[in-house]
């Protein structure tokens, strides 16, 4: 039943892992991280995961590491509950740090570190402001693989719903039940976030992949009434 249930809900967008490599600033000597210095005059540069990352001998802007924590780059503790004032500030901070328009008459390298440090930034705001990618990020830091559909085939009664709102989505367009459907996935997410919340607090992580795969579902569901409102 499971199976033919997931089969009716369309085909849903799984995201990817979110984390990607970086370039890193050159090795000198042989291989040693105590041998990291800069790109461009030479100087030996600190160990630490700081960033944005300066020389502190010519202020050349370094290229972000490899595989940076988005929490530590954020300032934030490796937590599911954020506080989103903090984070804002946190990322209005960095990006007027390393902005492009500030690396407009340094050398193209500068440059080309300059916008991977901003891109850097934005996904690493976007990915910890939002519950679900937080919550998928988290797992991934604690070595625990994504959720997939299946995840969700113990629970006929969830996979009912998701199937009956889809069919409603499905329907000639009428304001009211469109709304209706926004209201309720609004609630369902809300619901969900503090019960995610409760699963990573009590270190219960197979519970939170599993209610971050029931997530996926409503943000599946409110990018078709996103699509559904859009004037034909």
């Amino acid at each position: 039943m499971q199976a033919a249930l997931r089969q009716r809900l369309g085909g849903l967008r799984w995201p990817l892992r979110i984390s990607e490599a970086a370039p890193r600033p050159r090795f000198v000597g042989p291989g040693s991280p105590a041998a990291l210095r800069c790109w461009s005059c030479g100087s030996p540069l600190a160990a630490g995961e700081g960033l944005p990352h300066f020389c502190p001998g010519c202020r050349a802007l370094q290229p972000p590491g490899s595989r940076p924590d988005l929490f530590r780059l954020m300032d934030c503790d490796r937590s599911f509950r954020i506080n989103a004032q903090q984070l804002q500030r946190r990322f209005r901070s960095l990006q007027r740090a390393v902005h492009p328009d500030r690396f407009g008459q340094r050398p193209p390298k500068e440059q080309y570190y300059s916008e991977q440090h901003s891109s850097l930034i934005n996904k690493a705001y976007q990915t910890l402001l939002n519950p679900l990618s937080r919550g998928l990020y988290l797992l991934e830091l604690n070595g625990v693989e994504p959720p997939q559909e299946t995840d969700c085939d113990a629970d006929s009664v969830f996979l009912t719903e998701i199937m009956e709102i889809n069919e409603k989505l499905a329907e000639p367009k009428n304001e009211d039940i469109l709304k209706e459907i926004e209201t309720l996935i609004k609630v369902r997410e809300e619901q969900l976030t503090k019960e995610v919340t409760a699963a990573f607090e009590r270190d219960d992580l197979q519970e939170a992949k599993k209610l971050l795969a029931k997530m996926k579902y409503f943000a599946n569901l409110k990018d078709k009434l996103k699509n559904k409102k859009i004037p034909s």
